[in-house]
Protein backbone atom coordinates (compact mmCIF):
# COMPACT_ATOMS: atom_id res chain seq x y z
CA UNK A 1 0.00 0.00 0.00
CA UNK A 2 1.22 3.84 -0.65
CA UNK A 3 2.42 5.29 2.48
CA UNK A 4 2.57 8.91 1.09
CA UNK A 5 1.15 11.22 -1.05
CA UNK A 6 3.67 11.95 -4.35
CA UNK A 7 3.77 14.84 -6.31
CA UNK A 8 3.78 14.24 -9.80
CA UNK A 9 5.95 16.70 -12.76
CA UNK A 10 3.32 19.54 -13.55
CA UNK A 11 3.89 19.37 -17.11
CA UNK A 12 4.72 22.19 -19.85
CA UNK A 13 3.16 21.93 -23.54
CA UNK A 14 5.20 19.43 -25.73
CA UNK A 15 7.15 21.50 -28.30
CA UNK A 16 6.04 21.37 -31.18
CA UNK A 17 8.44 20.51 -34.16
CA UNK A 18 8.25 23.16 -36.90
CA UNK A 19 9.77 20.68 -39.70
CA UNK A 20 11.23 22.70 -41.29
CA UNK A 21 13.14 22.23 -44.82
CA UNK A 22 16.00 20.14 -45.26
CA UNK A 23 16.04 19.52 -41.08
CA UNK A 24 16.83 16.48 -39.79
CA UNK A 25 13.43 15.78 -37.78
CA UNK A 26 11.93 16.53 -41.41
CA UNK A 27 13.97 13.64 -42.91
CA UNK A 28 13.31 11.20 -40.08
CA UNK A 29 9.53 11.49 -39.99
CA UNK A 30 9.42 11.46 -44.10
CA UNK A 31 11.62 8.54 -44.15
CA UNK A 32 9.08 6.67 -41.48
CA UNK A 33 6.48 7.80 -43.98
CA UNK A 34 8.04 6.37 -46.96
CA UNK A 35 8.79 2.94 -45.06
CA UNK A 36 5.51 2.24 -43.81
CA UNK A 37 4.03 3.30 -47.26
CA UNK A 38 5.75 0.74 -48.95
CA UNK A 39 6.31 -1.98 -46.59
CA UNK A 40 4.83 -5.24 -46.58
CA UNK A 41 0.54 -4.56 -45.73
CA UNK A 42 -0.08 -4.48 -42.58
CA UNK A 43 -2.89 -6.88 -40.19
CA UNK A 44 -4.37 -5.23 -37.92
CA UNK A 45 -6.05 -7.01 -35.00
CA UNK A 46 -8.74 -6.63 -32.28
CA UNK A 47 -7.38 -6.04 -28.85
CA UNK A 48 -9.07 -7.60 -26.56
CA UNK A 49 -8.18 -8.56 -23.12
CA UNK A 50 -4.95 -10.34 -23.27
CA UNK A 51 -5.41 -11.35 -27.02
CA UNK A 52 -4.80 -9.81 -30.73
CA UNK A 53 -7.70 -11.47 -32.28
CA UNK A 54 -7.79 -11.62 -36.18
CA UNK A 55 -10.81 -12.23 -37.99
CA UNK A 56 -12.21 -13.63 -41.26
CA UNK A 57 -13.85 -10.30 -41.90
CA UNK A 58 -11.22 -7.92 -42.89
CA UNK A 59 -11.28 -4.01 -44.45
CA UNK A 60 -8.66 -2.51 -46.36
CA UNK A 61 -6.62 0.41 -45.25
CA UNK A 62 -5.85 2.99 -47.63
CA UNK A 63 -4.46 6.69 -47.86
CA UNK A 64 -7.33 9.09 -48.97
CA UNK A 65 -4.69 10.91 -51.24
CA UNK A 66 -3.76 7.61 -53.13
CA UNK A 67 -6.56 5.90 -52.64
CA UNK A 68 -5.87 2.75 -54.36
CA UNK A 69 -2.66 1.89 -52.76
CA UNK A 70 -2.76 -0.94 -49.75
CA UNK A 71 -1.61 -0.18 -46.74
CA UNK A 72 -3.16 -3.37 -44.86
CA UNK A 73 -6.28 -4.77 -43.30
CA UNK A 74 -7.70 -4.37 -40.29
CA UNK A 75 -10.19 -7.01 -38.62
CA UNK A 76 -13.87 -6.44 -38.27
CA UNK A 77 -15.38 -8.10 -35.07
CA UNK A 78 -19.16 -9.28 -34.30
CA UNK A 79 -21.49 -8.91 -31.60
CA UNK A 80 -19.45 -12.32 -29.89
CA UNK A 81 -16.27 -9.43 -30.03
CA UNK A 82 -18.16 -6.80 -28.63
CA UNK A 83 -19.40 -9.50 -25.39
CA UNK A 84 -16.15 -10.48 -24.72
CA UNK A 85 -14.45 -7.10 -24.67
CA UNK A 86 -17.01 -6.07 -22.12
CA UNK A 87 -16.35 -9.26 -20.15
CA UNK A 88 -12.51 -8.71 -20.11
CA UNK A 89 -12.99 -5.44 -19.22
CA UNK A 90 -15.42 -6.10 -16.38
CA UNK A 91 -12.97 -8.85 -15.32
CA UNK A 92 -10.07 -6.03 -15.77
CA UNK A 93 -11.92 -4.05 -13.52
CA UNK A 94 -11.55 -4.77 -9.46
CA UNK A 95 -7.48 -4.81 -9.87
CA UNK A 96 -7.14 -1.71 -12.06
CA UNK A 97 -9.64 0.23 -9.78
CA UNK A 98 -7.43 -0.63 -6.64
CA UNK A 99 -4.45 0.35 -7.93
CA UNK A 100 -2.91 3.20 -6.44
CA UNK A 101 -3.34 5.92 -8.45
CA UNK A 102 0.08 6.79 -9.05
CA UNK A 103 0.84 3.61 -10.46
CA UNK A 104 -1.60 4.31 -13.08
CA UNK A 105 -0.65 7.90 -13.70
CA UNK A 106 3.30 6.58 -14.11
CA UNK A 107 1.39 4.26 -17.14
CA UNK A 108 0.22 7.58 -18.85
CA UNK A 109 3.15 8.91 -17.86
CA UNK A 110 5.51 6.89 -19.89
CA UNK A 111 2.87 6.89 -22.98
CA UNK A 112 3.84 10.32 -23.24
CA UNK A 113 7.43 9.70 -23.05
CA UNK A 114 7.60 7.13 -25.61
CA UNK A 115 5.42 9.05 -27.81
CA UNK A 116 7.58 12.40 -27.15
CA UNK A 117 10.46 10.02 -28.28
CA UNK A 118 10.51 6.48 -30.22
CA UNK A 119 6.91 6.60 -30.95
CA UNK A 120 6.70 10.18 -32.37
CA UNK A 121 7.59 9.37 -36.32
CA UNK A 122 5.32 6.16 -36.62
CA UNK A 123 2.79 7.60 -35.05
CA UNK A 124 2.62 11.30 -36.85
CA UNK A 125 3.22 8.65 -40.02
CA UNK A 126 0.72 6.80 -39.87
CA UNK A 127 -1.76 9.96 -39.01
CA UNK A 128 -0.37 11.16 -42.61
CA UNK A 129 -0.68 8.25 -44.17
CA UNK A 130 -4.25 7.26 -43.53
CA UNK A 131 -5.92 10.53 -42.25
CA UNK A 132 -4.09 12.65 -44.85
CA UNK A 133 -2.89 15.25 -42.35
CA UNK A 134 0.25 17.25 -43.86
CA UNK A 135 3.30 17.06 -41.67
CA UNK A 136 2.39 20.20 -39.49
CA UNK A 137 -1.00 19.18 -38.55
CA UNK A 138 0.45 15.33 -37.52
CA UNK A 139 2.31 16.84 -34.90
CA UNK A 140 0.48 19.51 -33.61
CA UNK A 141 -2.21 16.53 -33.01
CA UNK A 142 -0.97 13.13 -32.89
CA UNK A 143 2.10 13.83 -30.94
CA UNK A 144 2.00 17.43 -29.10
CA UNK A 145 -1.86 16.73 -28.69
CA UNK A 146 -1.83 14.02 -27.01
CA UNK A 147 1.59 14.01 -24.93
CA UNK A 148 -0.09 17.09 -23.31
CA UNK A 149 -3.40 14.90 -22.93
CA UNK A 150 -1.40 12.03 -21.35
CA UNK A 151 1.02 14.48 -18.77
CA UNK A 152 -2.25 17.03 -18.07
CA UNK A 153 -4.73 14.54 -17.18
CA UNK A 154 -2.05 13.24 -14.92
CA UNK A 155 -2.00 16.61 -13.23
CA UNK A 156 -5.90 17.37 -13.36
CA UNK A 157 -6.15 13.52 -11.18
CA UNK A 158 -3.82 14.18 -8.47
CA UNK A 159 -5.77 18.33 -8.11
CA UNK A 160 -8.75 15.89 -7.73
CA UNK A 161 -7.48 13.52 -5.56
CA UNK A 162 -5.58 16.10 -3.28
CA UNK A 163 -9.26 17.85 -2.95
CA UNK A 164 -10.73 16.95 0.64
CA UNK A 165 -13.27 18.87 2.73
CA UNK A 166 -12.79 19.92 5.77
CA UNK A 167 -12.84 18.35 9.47
CA UNK A 168 -15.04 20.00 12.27
CA UNK A 169 -13.85 19.12 15.92
CA UNK A 170 -14.24 15.35 16.71
CA UNK A 171 -15.09 14.50 13.13
CA UNK A 172 -12.55 13.30 10.04
CA UNK A 173 -13.82 14.03 6.77
CA UNK A 174 -12.65 12.20 3.73
CA UNK A 175 -13.92 12.10 -0.31
CA UNK A 176 -13.32 8.86 -1.95
CA UNK A 177 -12.93 9.42 -5.98
CA UNK A 178 -14.05 6.21 -7.11
CA UNK A 179 -14.13 4.63 -10.87
CA UNK A 180 -17.77 4.05 -12.37
CA UNK A 181 -19.50 1.11 -11.44
CA UNK A 182 -19.11 -1.17 -14.55
CA UNK A 183 -17.44 0.06 -17.88
CA UNK A 184 -16.97 3.18 -20.03
CA UNK A 185 -17.79 2.90 -23.91
CA UNK A 186 -15.32 5.31 -25.88
CA UNK A 187 -16.47 5.95 -29.88
CA UNK A 188 -14.04 7.90 -31.89
CA UNK A 189 -13.80 10.01 -34.82
CA UNK A 190 -11.33 9.65 -37.16
CA UNK A 191 -10.45 13.24 -37.81
CA UNK A 192 -7.94 13.40 -34.62
CA UNK A 193 -5.66 10.85 -33.83
CA UNK A 194 -5.56 12.42 -30.01
CA UNK A 195 -9.27 12.89 -29.29
CA UNK A 196 -9.25 8.92 -30.43
CA UNK A 197 -6.73 7.94 -27.73
CA UNK A 198 -7.54 10.78 -24.99
CA UNK A 199 -11.63 9.38 -24.88
CA UNK A 200 -9.86 5.98 -23.67
CA UNK A 201 -7.21 7.20 -21.79
CA UNK A 202 -8.99 9.64 -19.94
CA UNK A 203 -11.67 7.25 -18.43
CA UNK A 204 -9.33 4.49 -17.75
CA UNK A 205 -6.85 7.22 -15.81
CA UNK A 206 -9.30 7.74 -13.41
CA UNK A 207 -9.72 3.92 -12.87
CA UNK A 208 -12.26 2.96 -15.65
CA UNK A 209 -11.90 0.24 -17.62
CA UNK A 210 -12.71 0.88 -21.04
CA UNK A 211 -14.74 -0.92 -24.33
CA UNK A 212 -12.85 1.36 -27.08
CA UNK A 213 -14.67 1.41 -31.15
CA UNK A 214 -12.39 3.71 -33.12
CA UNK A 215 -13.59 5.01 -36.65
CA UNK A 216 -13.02 2.38 -39.11
CA UNK A 217 -10.78 4.67 -41.23
CA UNK A 218 -8.42 5.93 -38.29
CA UNK A 219 -7.69 2.41 -37.77
CA UNK A 220 -4.04 2.80 -38.83
CA UNK A 221 -2.82 4.95 -35.95
CA UNK A 222 -5.45 3.29 -33.32
CA UNK A 223 -3.17 0.37 -33.89
CA UNK A 224 0.05 2.37 -32.92
CA UNK A 225 -1.94 3.92 -29.42
CA UNK A 226 -2.31 0.26 -28.29
CA UNK A 227 0.97 -0.46 -29.33
CA UNK A 228 2.06 2.50 -27.26
CA UNK A 229 0.31 1.79 -24.58
CA UNK A 230 1.30 -1.60 -24.14
CA UNK A 231 4.41 -1.08 -24.02
CA UNK A 232 3.75 1.45 -21.37
CA UNK A 233 2.82 -1.39 -19.49
CA UNK A 234 -1.39 -1.00 -19.16
CA UNK A 235 -2.63 -4.19 -17.82
CA UNK A 236 -4.69 -6.29 -20.03
CA UNK A 237 -8.53 -5.43 -20.55
CA UNK A 238 -8.11 -1.81 -18.95
CA UNK A 239 -8.76 -0.74 -22.57
CA UNK A 240 -10.68 -2.95 -25.13
CA UNK A 241 -10.05 -2.44 -28.57
CA UNK A 242 -13.12 -3.42 -31.19
CA UNK A 243 -14.38 -2.99 -34.33
CA UNK A 244 -17.87 -3.88 -34.80
CA UNK A 245 -20.73 -2.64 -37.09
CA UNK A 246 -22.61 0.45 -35.25
CA UNK A 247 -25.88 -0.98 -34.33
CA UNK A 248 -24.53 -4.39 -33.03
CA UNK A 249 -22.04 -2.75 -30.83
CA UNK A 250 -24.63 -0.69 -29.45
CA UNK A 251 -27.25 -3.33 -29.05
CA UNK A 252 -24.70 -5.14 -26.84
CA UNK A 253 -23.52 -2.34 -25.04
CA UNK A 254 -26.33 -0.26 -24.16
CA UNK A 255 -28.52 -2.98 -22.49
CA UNK A 256 -25.69 -3.94 -20.64
CA UNK A 257 -26.51 -3.57 -16.89
CA UNK A 258 -22.70 -2.23 -16.09
CA UNK A 259 -22.88 0.20 -18.54
CA UNK A 260 -21.52 3.05 -16.59
CA UNK A 261 -20.48 5.79 -19.29
CA UNK A 262 -19.96 6.83 -22.83
CA UNK A 263 -17.16 8.96 -24.22
CA UNK A 264 -18.04 10.54 -27.63
CA UNK A 265 -16.90 12.42 -30.76
CA UNK A 266 -18.60 12.22 -33.89
CA UNK A 267 -22.11 13.70 -35.13
CA UNK A 268 -24.67 15.23 -33.44
CA UNK A 269 -27.43 13.31 -34.89
CA UNK A 270 -25.81 10.07 -34.19
CA UNK A 271 -25.26 10.98 -30.89
CA UNK A 272 -28.84 11.96 -30.22
CA UNK A 273 -30.00 8.64 -31.05
CA UNK A 274 -27.38 6.87 -28.54
CA UNK A 275 -28.77 9.57 -26.20
CA UNK A 276 -32.36 8.47 -26.69
CA UNK A 277 -31.13 4.74 -26.54
CA UNK A 278 -29.42 5.36 -23.31
CA UNK A 279 -32.61 6.89 -21.94
CA UNK A 280 -35.13 4.38 -23.20
CA UNK A 281 -32.73 1.76 -21.75
CA UNK A 282 -32.12 3.70 -18.18
CA UNK A 283 -34.37 0.66 -16.24
CA UNK A 284 -31.71 -1.82 -17.12
CA UNK A 285 -28.35 -0.17 -15.51
CA UNK A 286 -26.81 -0.17 -12.31
CA UNK A 287 -26.52 3.51 -12.27
CA UNK A 288 -27.29 6.50 -14.32
CA UNK A 289 -24.58 6.37 -16.83
CA UNK A 290 -22.15 9.77 -17.25
CA UNK A 291 -23.08 10.67 -20.88
CA UNK A 292 -20.11 13.02 -22.51
CA UNK A 293 -19.82 14.19 -26.08
CA UNK A 294 -18.24 16.87 -27.96
CA UNK A 295 -20.08 16.86 -31.51
CA UNK A 296 -20.56 19.06 -34.44
CA UNK A 297 -20.01 22.76 -34.77
CA UNK A 298 -20.55 25.56 -37.47
CA UNK A 299 -18.11 27.80 -36.30
CA UNK A 300 -17.60 31.54 -37.11
CA UNK A 301 -15.02 34.53 -37.83
CA UNK A 302 -17.02 37.52 -37.34
CA UNK A 303 -14.88 41.21 -38.53
CA UNK A 304 -15.71 44.37 -36.61
CA UNK A 305 -15.05 47.34 -39.00
CA UNK A 306 -12.08 48.07 -36.73
CA UNK A 307 -9.92 45.01 -37.48
CA UNK A 308 -7.05 44.30 -39.17
CA UNK A 309 -7.88 42.97 -42.93
CA UNK A 310 -4.11 40.84 -42.96
CA UNK A 311 -5.64 39.56 -39.27
CA UNK A 312 -8.72 38.54 -40.84
CA UNK A 313 -7.83 37.42 -43.89
CA UNK A 314 -5.16 34.61 -41.92
CA UNK A 315 -7.76 33.63 -39.76
CA UNK A 316 -10.27 32.61 -43.33
CA UNK A 317 -7.08 30.74 -44.41
CA UNK A 318 -6.02 29.01 -41.82
CA UNK A 319 -9.21 28.15 -39.90
CA UNK A 320 -11.26 27.06 -42.71
CA UNK A 321 -8.50 25.39 -44.53
CA UNK A 322 -6.08 23.40 -42.05
CA UNK A 323 -6.76 19.39 -42.50
CA UNK A 324 -9.27 20.23 -45.39
CA UNK A 325 -11.68 22.24 -43.15
CA UNK A 326 -12.49 18.46 -41.37
CA UNK A 327 -11.72 19.92 -37.73
CA UNK A 328 -15.27 20.51 -35.68
CA UNK A 329 -13.77 23.50 -34.65
CA UNK A 330 -13.27 24.73 -38.66
CA UNK A 331 -14.45 28.07 -39.41
CA UNK A 332 -16.78 27.67 -42.14
CA UNK A 333 -19.21 30.93 -41.82
CA UNK A 334 -18.00 34.45 -42.11
CA UNK A 335 -19.04 37.81 -41.49
CA UNK A 336 -17.37 40.89 -43.45
CA UNK A 337 -17.94 44.43 -42.89
CA UNK A 338 -18.53 46.11 -46.52
CA UNK A 339 -15.31 48.61 -46.18
CA UNK A 340 -13.06 45.41 -45.31
CA UNK A 341 -14.48 43.23 -48.29
CA UNK A 342 -11.67 43.83 -51.01
CA UNK A 343 -8.74 44.36 -48.35
CA UNK A 344 -9.87 40.59 -46.94
CA UNK A 345 -10.96 39.14 -49.80
CA UNK A 346 -8.47 39.80 -52.24
CA UNK A 347 -6.20 38.46 -49.53
CA UNK A 348 -7.67 35.13 -49.24
CA UNK A 349 -8.65 34.17 -53.10
CA UNK A 350 -4.27 34.87 -53.11
CA UNK A 351 -3.42 32.50 -49.99
CA UNK A 352 -5.75 29.71 -51.83
CA UNK A 353 -3.93 30.19 -54.65
CA UNK A 354 -0.84 29.70 -53.61
CA UNK A 355 -2.07 26.64 -51.47
CA UNK A 356 -0.49 23.69 -52.99
CA UNK A 357 -2.62 20.32 -52.84
CA UNK A 358 -1.34 16.91 -52.92
CA UNK A 359 0.25 13.85 -51.04
CA UNK A 360 0.51 13.92 -47.54
CA UNK A 361 4.07 12.66 -47.79
CA UNK A 362 5.00 15.76 -49.59
CA UNK A 363 5.67 18.26 -47.00
CA UNK A 364 5.29 21.22 -49.42
CA UNK A 365 1.81 20.46 -49.45
CA UNK A 366 -0.63 22.67 -47.36
CA UNK A 367 -3.81 20.73 -48.42
CA UNK A 368 -4.21 17.17 -49.14
CA UNK A 369 -7.50 14.62 -49.35
CA UNK A 370 -10.57 14.62 -47.16
CA UNK A 371 -11.28 11.42 -45.31
CA UNK A 372 -13.21 9.30 -47.82
CA UNK A 373 -15.31 8.73 -50.84
CA UNK A 374 -18.49 9.49 -48.65
CA UNK A 375 -16.79 13.05 -47.65
CA UNK A 376 -15.45 13.67 -51.18
CA UNK A 377 -19.32 13.04 -52.80
CA UNK A 378 -21.10 15.15 -49.58
CA UNK A 379 -18.54 18.21 -49.95
CA UNK A 380 -18.88 17.85 -53.98
CA UNK A 381 -22.76 18.08 -53.78
CA UNK A 382 -22.11 21.27 -51.45
CA UNK A 383 -20.30 22.84 -54.31
CA UNK A 384 -22.46 22.27 -56.90
CA UNK A 385 -25.69 23.44 -54.94
CA UNK A 386 -23.26 26.52 -54.71
CA UNK A 387 -22.68 26.43 -58.64
CA UNK A 388 -26.54 26.30 -59.32
CA UNK A 389 -27.75 29.36 -56.16
CA UNK A 390 -28.49 33.07 -58.06
CA UNK A 391 -27.55 33.67 -54.30
CA UNK A 392 -24.12 32.94 -54.05
CA UNK A 393 -21.41 32.54 -56.60
CA UNK A 394 -17.47 30.84 -56.03
CA UNK A 395 -14.62 33.15 -55.42
CA UNK A 396 -12.13 30.67 -55.68
CA UNK A 397 -12.07 26.65 -55.87
CA UNK A 398 -14.84 24.93 -56.88
CA UNK A 399 -13.00 22.19 -58.21
CA UNK A 400 -12.48 18.41 -57.37
CA UNK A 401 -11.26 14.89 -58.63
CA UNK A 402 -10.90 11.48 -57.13
CA UNK A 403 -9.34 10.06 -59.60
CA UNK A 404 -6.39 9.16 -57.55
CA UNK A 405 -7.54 10.53 -54.18
CA UNK A 406 -9.98 12.36 -53.10
CA UNK A 407 -8.97 15.67 -53.37
CA UNK A 408 -11.38 19.05 -53.42
CA UNK A 409 -10.08 22.62 -54.15
CA UNK A 410 -10.32 24.74 -51.21
CA UNK A 411 -13.45 27.09 -51.76
CA UNK A 412 -14.62 30.21 -50.70
CA UNK A 413 -18.45 31.10 -51.11
CA UNK A 414 -19.96 34.59 -50.79
CA UNK A 415 -23.43 35.12 -50.41
CA UNK A 416 -26.28 37.98 -50.08
CA UNK A 417 -28.32 35.55 -48.01
CA UNK A 418 -26.93 35.53 -44.25
CA UNK A 419 -28.88 32.45 -44.27
CA UNK A 420 -27.86 30.28 -46.89
CA UNK A 421 -27.63 26.84 -46.98
CA UNK A 422 -23.84 26.66 -46.70
CA UNK A 423 -23.93 28.87 -43.88
CA UNK A 424 -25.96 27.17 -41.49
CA UNK A 425 -25.35 23.52 -42.47
CA UNK A 426 -22.01 21.46 -41.32
CA UNK A 427 -19.74 20.59 -44.24
CA UNK A 428 -16.98 19.27 -43.10
CA UNK A 429 -14.75 20.52 -45.49
CA UNK A 430 -12.74 22.53 -47.40
CA UNK A 431 -16.03 25.21 -47.81
CA UNK A 432 -16.22 28.50 -46.32
CA UNK A 433 -18.92 31.06 -47.00
CA UNK A 434 -18.77 34.78 -46.65
CA UNK A 435 -21.61 37.26 -46.05
CA UNK A 436 -21.14 40.96 -46.17
CA UNK A 437 -22.51 43.31 -44.06
CA UNK A 438 -23.23 46.81 -43.17
CA UNK A 439 -20.77 48.35 -41.68
CA UNK A 440 -23.34 50.04 -39.23
CA UNK A 441 -25.25 46.78 -38.77
CA UNK A 442 -22.54 45.28 -36.28
CA UNK A 443 -24.65 44.31 -33.49
CA UNK A 444 -27.25 43.07 -36.09
CA UNK A 445 -25.29 40.59 -37.24
CA UNK A 446 -24.25 39.34 -34.00
CA UNK A 447 -27.92 38.30 -33.71
CA UNK A 448 -27.78 36.71 -36.96
CA UNK A 449 -24.82 34.67 -35.67
CA UNK A 450 -26.32 33.36 -32.60
CA UNK A 451 -29.24 32.51 -34.16
CA UNK A 452 -28.06 30.89 -37.76
CA UNK A 453 -26.47 27.39 -36.39
CA UNK A 454 -27.80 25.05 -33.98
CA UNK A 455 -24.40 24.58 -32.98
CA UNK A 456 -21.94 26.13 -30.81
CA UNK A 457 -18.42 25.12 -30.52
CA UNK A 458 -16.15 27.62 -31.37
CA UNK A 459 -15.92 31.17 -33.04
CA UNK A 460 -13.70 34.55 -33.35
CA UNK A 461 -14.69 38.00 -33.35
CA UNK A 462 -11.57 39.98 -34.86
CA UNK A 463 -11.58 43.72 -33.79
CA UNK A 464 -9.06 46.56 -32.48
CA UNK A 465 -12.26 48.30 -30.99
CA UNK A 466 -12.71 47.33 -27.07
CA UNK A 467 -16.12 48.04 -26.75
CA UNK A 468 -17.03 46.51 -29.75
CA UNK A 469 -14.90 43.31 -28.50
CA UNK A 470 -17.09 43.73 -25.39
CA UNK A 471 -20.25 43.61 -26.86
CA UNK A 472 -19.82 40.36 -29.26
CA UNK A 473 -18.40 38.79 -25.95
CA UNK A 474 -21.38 39.45 -24.28
CA UNK A 475 -24.26 39.14 -27.16
CA UNK A 476 -22.14 35.62 -28.17
CA UNK A 477 -21.89 33.98 -24.46
CA UNK A 478 -23.86 31.28 -25.48
CA UNK A 479 -22.69 30.70 -29.22
CA UNK A 480 -19.27 29.18 -28.65
CA UNK A 481 -17.39 27.44 -25.86
CA UNK A 482 -14.36 28.61 -27.31
CA UNK A 483 -14.52 31.86 -28.27
CA UNK A 484 -11.40 33.81 -29.61
CA UNK A 485 -10.51 37.33 -30.05
CA UNK A 486 -8.27 38.11 -32.95
CA UNK A 487 -7.31 34.69 -33.28
CA UNK A 488 -8.67 31.78 -35.91
CA UNK A 489 -11.43 29.69 -33.98
CA UNK A 490 -9.20 26.17 -34.26
CA UNK A 491 -6.09 25.04 -32.78
CA UNK A 492 -6.75 24.52 -28.75
CA UNK A 493 -3.88 23.53 -26.52
CA UNK A 494 -4.73 21.01 -23.50
CA UNK A 495 -3.75 23.32 -20.43
CA UNK A 496 -4.72 26.43 -21.81
CA UNK A 497 -7.88 26.24 -23.76
CA UNK A 498 -10.06 23.47 -22.40
CA UNK A 499 -11.93 22.34 -25.84
CA UNK A 500 -15.89 21.69 -25.72
CA UNK A 501 -19.10 23.34 -26.89
CA UNK A 502 -22.73 23.46 -25.86
CA UNK A 503 -26.25 23.57 -27.76
CA UNK A 504 -25.49 21.22 -30.64
CA UNK A 505 -22.10 20.60 -30.36
CA UNK A 506 -22.29 18.38 -26.81
CA UNK A 507 -22.06 18.43 -23.22
CA UNK A 508 -19.33 20.81 -22.84
CA UNK A 509 -17.18 18.91 -20.46
CA UNK A 510 -14.02 20.29 -21.49
CA UNK A 511 -11.33 17.44 -22.95
CA UNK A 512 -7.94 18.92 -21.96
CA UNK A 513 -8.98 20.29 -18.23
CA UNK A 514 -10.03 18.58 -14.53
CA UNK A 515 -13.26 18.95 -15.50
CA UNK A 516 -13.48 16.33 -18.17
CA UNK A 517 -11.77 14.10 -15.67
CA UNK A 518 -14.41 14.43 -13.02
CA UNK A 519 -16.91 13.00 -15.15
CA UNK A 520 -15.47 10.02 -15.10
CA UNK A 521 -15.40 9.17 -11.17
CA UNK A 522 -18.17 8.84 -8.32
CA UNK A 523 -17.86 10.37 -5.28
CA UNK A 524 -18.21 8.80 -1.87
CA UNK A 525 -17.99 10.74 1.35
CA UNK A 526 -16.91 9.47 4.36
CA UNK A 527 -17.40 10.99 7.69
CA UNK A 528 -15.74 9.64 10.99
CA UNK A 529 -16.51 10.58 14.31
CA UNK A 530 -13.51 9.94 16.57
CA UNK A 531 -15.72 10.75 19.76
CA UNK A 532 -18.75 9.11 18.95
CA UNK A 533 -22.29 10.74 20.71
CA UNK A 534 -23.57 7.91 23.85
CA UNK A 535 -26.57 9.83 24.25
CA UNK A 536 -29.56 10.32 21.99
CA UNK A 537 -30.69 13.75 23.97
CA UNK A 538 -29.52 16.90 22.44
CA UNK A 539 -28.90 20.00 24.93
CA UNK A 540 -31.86 21.91 23.72
CA UNK A 541 -33.54 18.63 25.62
CA UNK A 542 -32.07 20.32 28.97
Amino acid sequence: MPKGFYQMPYPDNELVRNYEPNSSELDSLINKYDQMYSQEPIKVPLYIGNEEIHTDHILPMNPPHDHKHLLGHFSMGDGNHVQKAIDCALNARSAWANLPWESRATIFLKAADLLAGPYRDEMNAATMLCQSKNVFQAEIDASCELIDFLRFNVAYMQQIYAEQPESAEGILNRLEYRPLEGFVFAITPFNFTAIAANLCAAPAMMGNVVVWKPAESQMYSANVIMKLFKEAGLPDGVINMVVADGPTAGDIVFNHKDFAGLHFTGSTSVFKNLWKTIGNNIDKYRSYPRIVGETGGKDFIVAHPSADPLAVATGISRGAFEFQGQKCSAASRVYLPKSLENSVLNRVVEDVNSFKMGTSGDPSNFINAVISETAFDRIAGYIDYVKSAPEAEILVGGKYDKSKGYFISPTVVKTTDPKFKTMCEEIFGPVVTIYIYDDRDFETVLDIVDSTSEYALTGAVYSQDRYALSTAMKRLENSAGNFYINDKPTGAVVGQQPFGGARGSGTNDKAGSYLNLLRWVSPRTIKEALVPAKDYRYPFLG
